[in-house]
């Protein structure tokens, strides 16, 4: 064993403080240094790999938790919406179930977003009590879709996003089951679904469809317009939706907002001028002189929106972001109420009422098209009112979604597309 002498040991002591005072200061700090630098290094490590204990598994009823990969609460949250939705959990294992979509790499965002709303409705206890859904950020990047998980996004534009993206998936499905998928062929067709007989009542092969059933959050808008001169009405347009973007009405003295008041401002009527009618004019070459020429008859019209099919849940979007008289972008902050039921009876279209208003009756005067017994929708968002789009994009912290479920029934782009 070594052992070191009391001389020698007096003797270093000495050295050190027989130095000057500069080169004792340049010797602390250089240990100093390097303590630092060693601290933040094992710092890191704990961070990074965290505590060298085991990791206990999820009890059961409690929900995992996700991991934030960055600015990735926009992805988290519109995880955890669709996770409480069960008609679409059951929608997707029916599109990714089915012999079709089980090949290959063609369902792998249907397959992805299955596991994770599985893992996040689940209330079994699980391996894991932290969930990472980065995996579902590269799959829709395998879309050609350019998601950073460091930029904040809209969840709102992201759910558009998985929609048509899924879409997608769905058309790279054939439409027609192949001869050597002997699988498909093989198998029995439900017993609930009516199955297409020939003139030989023999039942035929099965064909498979992928895509049946629209997704839950599929609905369609009606629109119809009606002349307020001769009351004709114009056939009912139907368009598809999958969000309802509402803006908020301007609030009253001591009021709250409340839903029904964005869903009434939503369907209230507005006027259109100087629409040609083409009922009002051939009314009007009954009256004419014979030799002369009809103008065709100018008038107003009244637009009107409704509900043709809700949708087995309902996502409703509030728009947060206006516009002032000066151009620049205002966030909406009013407090908007939500009830514990709500009933869309009144919004839906009724085709009986539409039947009857469809009768032509005699033409009014003219003045009475400049009544004011319409309510006019105001101009949200910099667009006319008519021009409704609800799947444009809208700005991070603007705007606000929800999904509501009814059994029985921006201007800065943050996700880009690449379209080669």
């Amino acid at each position: 064993m070594l052992r070191c002498r009391p001389q020698t040991s007096d003797k270093l002591v000495g050295e050190f403080l027989g130095t000057g005072p500069v080169a004792r200061n340049k010797m602390i700090k250089n240990w100093g240094f390097i303590g630092g630098v060693a601290a933040a290094i094992a710092a890191g490590v704990y961070v990074l790999w965290g505590p060298i204990t085991e990791r206990k598994k999820r009890k059961r009823g409690m929900v995992p938790g996700l991991l934030n990969l960055g600015n990735t609460c926009f992805l988290n949250s519109l995880l955890q919406g669709l996770a409480a939705c069960p008609s679409f959990i059951r929608w997707l294992e029916e599109f990714s179930g089915s012999p079709t979509t089980q090949s290959g790499k063609d369902n792998q965002l249907s397959s992805t977003l299955l596991q994770l709303l599985r893992a996040l409705s689940s209330d079994e206890p699980g391996e894991e009590d932290v969930l990472d859904a980065g995996c579902l950020l590269d799959v829709l990047r395998l879309y050609r879709w350019h998601i950073s998980s460091f930029e904040e996004q809209d969840a709102h534009e992201l759910f558009h996003v998985l929609t048509s993206s899924l879409e997608e998936e769905r058309d790279r499905q054939p439409k027609v089951t192949h001869l050597f998928d002997i699988q498909s062929l093989e198998s029995l067709p439900d017993q609930v679904a009516k199955t297409m007989t020939c003139r030989s009542r023999a039942p035929l092969h099965p064909i498979t469809s992928p895509w049946k059933f629209p997704h839950p959050f599929h609905g369609r808008l009606t629109s119809n317009m009606s002349c307020k001169r001769c009351e004709q009405q114009s056939p009912v347009r139907y368009d598809s939706f999958e969000s309802l973007s509402l803006s908020i009405p301007l609030p009253q003295w001591g009021r709250l907002i409340s839903l029904d008041q964005c869903l009434q401002h939503f369907i209230s009527s507005e006027t259109i001028k100087e629409v040609e009618c083409e009922n009002c004019t051939r009314l009007q070459q009954k009256t004419t002189v014979k030799g002369q020429v009809p103008e065709s008859q100018r008038t107003t019209f009244v637009k009107q929106l409704k509900l043709g099919k809700l949708p087995q849940c309902l996502c409703i979007h509030l728009q947060r972001l206006t516009w002032s008289s000066e151009g620049t972008p205002i966030k909406r902050q009013e407090h908007v109420q939500f009830t514990e039921y709500l009933s869309m009876d009144r919004y839906k279209h009724d085709v009986s009422t539409q039947r009857s208003k469809r009768l032509t009756c005699a033409p009014k005067p003219k003045e009475a098209e400049n009544s004011d017994d319409v309510i006019k929708k105001p101009i949200t968002n910099g667009a006319d009112a008519e021009h409704h789009n609800n799947n444009n994009p809208f700005s991070n912290g603007t705007c606000s979604s929800l999904f509501l479920h009814s059994p029985g029934v921006n201007p800065q782009l943050s996700l880009t597309y690449d379209y080669r």
